[in-house]
Parts: C-alpha cells; sequence; structure tokens
C-alpha cells in the first residue's frame, strides 16, 4: 500500500505528539498491569522475560536485575510475585545448578496477549496506513529515539547535567 498525504508538522509539534503519546502509555501501562493482577515494575520485569523467551535466550534473576536495574532482592520479590500470579517458574540452570533460570509458563503469553491484543491489532491497522519506506523510517526513529533516551537516562543516573556531554 502507498503512504497517505502526511499533514506537514514541525519537530515542536512531533515532540509534543510523542510526549503525549509516552504520557498515555504510561498511565496505560498501569491500567495493563492491573489488570493482569501485577504492579508496573513486574510488568516491566514480565516484558523483559517475554523478550529474552522470544529471541530464544533463558534469563536468570541477576540478568533480570541488570535489565530493570533492580536490586536482586527487589528482583525476587518481583519473580515470587510473577510466580504466584503464574506468570514464571523458576527452574535449575542445567550449566550451573548454582544458577536459577526464570522460564516463562506455557499460559503467560496467552494471558498477556488477551489484554494486549487488540491494541497490536490497532497498530497493525495504523502500520497499514503507511508505506514500506514510510514504516522503515518510523523503525528507524523509534531505535534511535531509544537509544538517545538511554544515554540521556544514563547521563541523570550519573549526574551528568551539561549538554551537550563531554566526548568519551
Amino acid at each position: 500500500m502507498q503512504g497517505k498525504a502526511r499533514p506537514a508538522a514541525t519537530a515542536d509539534q512531533a515532540l509534543y505528539a510523542m510526549d503525549r503519546m509516552i504520557a498515555t502509555a504510561q498511565f496505560g501501562q498501569q491500567d495493563i498491569a492491573r489488570r493482569l493482577g501485577l504492579n508496573v515494575t513486574d510488568l516491566t520485569c514480565l516484558g523483559f522475560l517475554i523478550e529474552a523467551a522470544t529471541a530464544g535466550e533463558s534469563l536468570v534473576a541477576g540478568d533480570l536485575a541488570d535489565r530493570a536495574r533492580l536490586t536482586t532482592g527487589a528482583v525476587t520479590g518481583v519473580l515470587n510475585r510473577l510466580e504466584k500470579a503464574g506468570y514464571i517458574r523458576r527452574q535449575a540452570d542445567p550449566r550451573d545448578r548454582r544458577r536459577v533460570q526464570v522460564v516463562m509458563e506455557e499460559s503467560a503469553l496467552e494471558r498477556i496477549l488477551e489484554v494486549y491484543g487488540p491494541f497490536y491489532e490497532r497498530l497493525g491497522m495504523l502500520f497499514a496506513d503507511y508505506s514500506p519506506d514510510e514504516i522503515a523510517v518510523l523503525a528507524d526513529w523509534f531505535t534511535r529515539a531509544k537509544a538517545l533516551f538511554q544515554d540521556s537516562l544514563d547521563e541523570l543516573r550519573q549526574g551528568v547535567s551539561e549538554w551537550p556531554p563531554p566526548e568519551r
């Protein structure tokens, strides 16, 4: 499908639209987490576990703590809640019995897709309004913006307050 004619927009208008989308998504995550019987931190960790499982990786608690920027003690609480809610189970790492892998329960993805499915269907319909070249631009922009967000968050966490940051 060919892309549609788009209204003109400035970078400021695009940033405003992005800020509004992010705010809506943040509130939406709270609603989704509640619907799934979780809190937002648990849902975020569950997302990291799904991402790893989709990539064919297995995570141990320490890996999840690193990705979620949580202490191992906090991740233990997250895993306890996710296990109690039936989303994950723990199993011994076959290569190192001292480590415990976190494994998604088979029904977990189905339960999650019941909530996220309609949203992703709507996004699919939205993407159908864009040409492959436009989707490539969107994907590139999201990928690069995520990297910029990460850099900015890392600087905040390290106390860097100048812009642009000094050369590394």
